[in-house]
């Protein structure tokens, strides 16, 4: 979408908020006049803040960036808000016109035109908040039918969706590393969308991924972003930091526990789901992932979207799928729309036999807004069912 189309839609969509909501104000001018100015600024700031690094550099883009992206974080929730009015204020209307004087509209609509901007700032604060702390960590069992005993308790610390970019640097990735690295876990997934931005803007913000401490070492797998970003770029960088860049590949992992020898441990990757659409040869494909690991492994995949766990069920047999890409839906009522383009939105699910575990993300897209879907670090072990 280009610069004047996206201002146009922005100022339409502005347009109508404020078309519904200032009527309910004229007895507060005061109200009137902050709301009115809120809603223009916010006009002008959201479409340089999507397009800031299309039109200025650094440090003048990530400027507009952060304010852009705090505007539509806000103006998300007044729309939704003001959708939410217009449907209530429709049955009330109804009501009314069945039995009539039984209501007092025009308190109504001077209440809920107060209500609107104040619900919408006290929920985008609350979200820009929890959007900003260091994700919590989510500690999750993973029964696996017939687990060998060798790899009962075996973890796997999964970031996922980070979004390095306008609003999110070096020192918030490097508070997720020292998060991360008090698990102590067998493993490190990052399962794709770690960056918004080319490697010249962002290799310095993504540094801190060097540092990330594992007994078996870190794995990535690219999502969606990464291919907008330029993903071969990226993956010769995330490899010279030290990370294994898994495309439609597998590793396998020995218990070394030669008292309890017996299986091992295939750790699969697939490209991102829609990545074969910028570069055929990344075509996703679980099964070519397994080529050639032995068959008796127990069978681990990163796949960012979780939509691939048809064919990881299907094709592949593998045991356990980790997943991101939905970020949970980031914030309050996109939640609940996910599920109409995910199989799952967030946690723990079957899949015939196989077992999906979509995160919720560890950072952010878009606005830094969790509001009611707070981000995670998970530590999933593995246990015998």
């Amino acid at each position: 979408m280009n610069f004047l189309l996206l201002s146009a839609l922005s100022a339409l969509l502005h347009g109508y908020v404020a078309i519904r909501l200032m009527p309910g104000l004229t007895a507060f001018p005061v109200a009137r006049l902050v709301l009115g100015g809120v809603l223009i600024a916010s006009a002008l700031l959201t479409p340089l803040g999507l397009m800031a690094r299309r039109i200025a550099r650094p440090p003048l883009a990530d400027r507009l960036g952060w304010a852009g992206l705090l505007c539509m974080g806000l103006f998300s929730s007044l729309m939704v808000l003001t959708l939410l009015r217009d449907a209530a204020s429709g049955l009330l209307w109804a009501v009314d016109w069945l039995a009539p004087g039984r209501l007092a509209l025009a308190d109504w609509r001077s209440v809920s035109a107060q209500a609107v901007p104040l619900l919408g700032g006290l929920a985008t604060l609350l979200g820009f908040l929890n959007a900003r702390r260091t994700a919590a960590v989510v500690r999750v069992d993973v029964p696996i039918r017939g687990l060998p005993a060798a790899w009962h308790g075996f973890t796997v610390a999964q970031i996922s969706d980070i979004h390095v970019g306008p609003t999110i640097g070096r020192h918030y990735l490097r508070r997720i590393v020292e998060r991360v690295n008090t698990l102590q876990a067998d493993v490190v997934a990052i399962t794709g969308d770690l960056v918004d931005g080319r490697v010249s803007e962002l290799a310095a913000h993504v540094a801190p991924l060097a540092d990330l401490r594992s007994r078996h070492g870190t794995f990535f797998v690219t999502g969606n972003h990464e291919y907008y970003s330029g993903a071969q770029p990226w993956i010769d960088e995330l490899r010279r930091l030290g990370l294994t860049v898994l495309l439609n590949e597998h590793v396998v992992i020995a218990s070394g526990d030669q008292a309890r020898a017996g299986a091992p441990l295939v750790l699969a990757g697939v490209t991102d789901f829609g990545a074969g659409h910028f570069d055929p040869a990344h075509h996703s494909d679980p099964a070519a992932a397994l080529r050639g690991a032995p068959r008796d492994a127990v069978r681990v995949l990163l796949a960012h979207q979780p939509r691939s766990a048809a064919a990881a069920a299907a094709e592949a047999g593998f045991d356990l799928q980790l997943s991101g890409h939905t970020h949970g839906g980031q914030f309050y009522p996109w939640n609940l729309f996910v599920r109409f383009q995910q199989p799952f939105t967030a946690g723990l699910h079957l899949w015939g036999a196989l077992w999906v575990y979509t995160s919720r993300g560890t950072g952010y897209w878009g606005p830094p807004n969790r509001f009611g879907v707070p981000s995670e670090i998970t530590c999933l072990r593995l246990v015998a069912a």
